[in-house]
C-alpha cells in the first residue's frame, strides 16, 4: 500500500473527535514556552544554585572546622540541589543556569542543530548573572552574613585554572553528549552527579560557570572567590567550553553508512 493509499482524503475522512485536552501527544514537541518565563527560571535557577552553594558552605564552616567534611557537606548539597532544580525547570527552560552552557548552544544551533537564537542568548546570559548575585546576597541574609562583601579568597594559581578548564570541558562534554546520544532524560541525575564528583577531582573544586563565579565574588565565606581572580576563572571556563564541544564532535561523530 502507498501513503497515498494509506491516507484517506478530507472528503472521505470521519469528522475527528474533540480531543480532551491541548496536551501534545507523548513524543510531540510541546510549545515553547514564553521568553519570559525561561527568563524566570533562568534568574531563579541560577539563584536556588547559588545560595544552595554558599548557604550550605556556610553552615558547613558552623558546624565543623575540619576542611574536608565542609567540602562533603558543600558538595553533597550542591549535588541535591542542582539535580533537583533541573528536574524542575529543565522543561521550562532547559536548566543550563551557566552562560557557558548557553553560549554551547547556541553555537551548536548556528550550526544546524538545536539550541537557542541570539536574543534568547541576549536574555539567558543577563538572568544568568543577575540571579547569581542574587543567590549569593540571599545565603549571606540567611546566616546573618553581610549582604554585599567582597571575597577575599584568592583562586588566581595556575593549577586552580587547569582545574577549571578540566571541570567545565568536562560539563560540557556531558550535557551535549547526552543530547547526541538521545540520553538528555538523565540530565538531572547526570549532571549533579558530575559536578559533585569534580569538587574533589579538581583543584578549583569545579565552578564551571561564569554566572556562579561572578555571584560568588559577592560573599566572603567559605565558597567565595576575590574580584580579582574572576577574569582568570571566566576566561579558563570560556576555554573549556570550547575544548567540550571539540571533544563533542570527535567523540560523537555521526556514523557513515557503508557503500553498496
Amino acid at each position: 500500500m502507498t501513503p497515498a493509499e494509506a491516507a484517506p482524503t478530507a472528503e472521505s475522512a470521519p469528522p475527528a473527535a474533540e480531543p480532551d485536552s491541548v496536551a501534545p501527544a507523548p513524543g510531540a514537541t510541546p510549545p515553547r514556552t514564553p521568553l519570559v518565563a525561561r527568563a524566570a527560571a533562568e534568574l531563579i535557577g541560577t539563584a536556588l544554585l547559588v545560595a544552595v552553594v554558599v548557604g550550605s558552605g556556610i553552615q558547613a564552616t558552623e558546624l565543623t572546622k575540619d576542611v574536608g567534611l565542609q567540602l562533603l557537606a558543600n558538595s553533597t548539597a550542591t549535588v541535591f540541589g542542582l539535580g533537583i532544580l533541573i528536574l524542575l525547570l529543565g522543561p521550562v527552560s532547559g536548566a543550563h543556569f551557566n552562560p557557558v552552557v548557553t553560549l554551547a548552544e547556541w553555537w551548536t544551533a548556528r550550526r544546524g542543530g538545536a539550541g537557542v537564537t541570539p536574543r534568547e542568548v541576549a536574555v539567558y546570559l543577563p538572568a544568568q548573572v543577575v540571579g547569581a548575585i542574587a543567590g549569593a546576597i540571599l545565603a549571606d541574609a540567611m546566616f546573618g552574613e553581610p549582604l554585599v562583601k567582597w571575597s577575599t579568597h584568592d583562586r588566581s594559581a595556575g593549577h586552580l585554572l587547569l582545574g577549571e578548564v578540566v571541570a567545565t570541558a568536562g560539563l560540557i562534554l556531558l550535557i551535549f553528549g547526552l543530547a547526541r546520544a538521545n540520553q538528555l532524560r538523565f540530565a538531572p541525575v547526570a549532571v549533579a552527579s558530575y559536578i559533585g564528583a569534580a569538587y574533589w577531582f579538581t583543584s578549583s573544586t569545579s565552578f564551571a560557570n561564569p554566572a556562579v563565579t561572578i555571584g560568588r565574588s559577592f560573599t566572603d565565606t567559605f565558597a567565595g572567590i576575590a574580584p580579582g581572580s574572576l577574569a582568570g576563572f571566566i576566561g579558563v571556563q570560556l576555554i573549556g567550553g570550547v575544548i567540550g564541544l571539540a571533544l563533542v564532535a570527535i567523540v560523537f561523530m555521526p556514523g557513515r553508512e557503508a557503500a553498496e
